[in-house]
């Protein structure tokens, strides 16, 4: 005759309870979780709606200029044409900011690189500048990462989207040898290619 044994579970009540208490801590973590995400959502989608809120107070506020001078021609007797409204529209819409670009060229630039000096000329933005020349630095990297910078930054690409390296050369600033660059930053153009 075979004998049975049988497996008596004694703390059946201490593992339930935790089970239960495991569980508790997972909903916990899945709620945390969520209120988190839905926080972040919050902020990200208010902070959006100002920015945007913003904007729109700027146009509005550009839009009543513009009836306000619309006003003052009525009044004066003379009469705006459509060559003057598409002058006004594209100054309202093509201006660049150069407050904010010169600003990001100042805090982007390395402290090895000088710029000279700047001409706007038929949509193209020439920058010149000066490095010094280094046998343990390329030069030509320095200019290649400040154009990289250039490109990436947003203020400089919404109006400036082509950024090319135009020409170099050396040259001596008393008895230092230097490299004399030239970048050229192209900006939008439109179909006509007016911008």
């Amino acid at each position: 005759m075979t004998e049975l044994y049988f497996t008596i579970n004694l703390n059946k009540f201490g593992e339930a309870e935790r089970e239960q208490i495991k569980e508790k801590k997972t909903f916990l973590k899945t709620v945390y979780s969520f209120a988190a995400a839905v926080l972040i959502f919050s902020i990200i989608a208010f902070l959006i709606n100002s920015s945007l809120e913003s904007k729109i107070q700027s146009r509005r506020r550009l839009l009543a200029n513009i009836k306000k001078d619309i006003k003052q021609y009525k009044v004066s007797g003379e009469y705006l044409s459509t060559k003057d409204l598409k002058r006004m529209a594209q100054i309202t819409t093509q201006r660049i900011f150069w407050a904010k670009k010169l600003v990001a060229f100042s805090q982007k630039m390395s402290d090895k690189i000088a710029i000279t000096h700047f001409q706007y000329k038929n949509n193209v933005l020439s920058i010149f500048g000066i490095t010094k020349v280094d046998r343990q630095q390329k030069e030509f990297n320095l200019i290649n990462e400040f154009i990289t910078i250039l490109e990436n930054n947003e203020h400089i690409n919404s109006d400036f989207p082509e950024i090319k390296f135009v020409s170099s050369r050396k040259d001596y600033e008393k008895d230092v040898p230097i490299l004399r660059f030239q970048i050229d930053c192209v900006t939008k153009t439109q179909p006509g290619g007016r911008r």
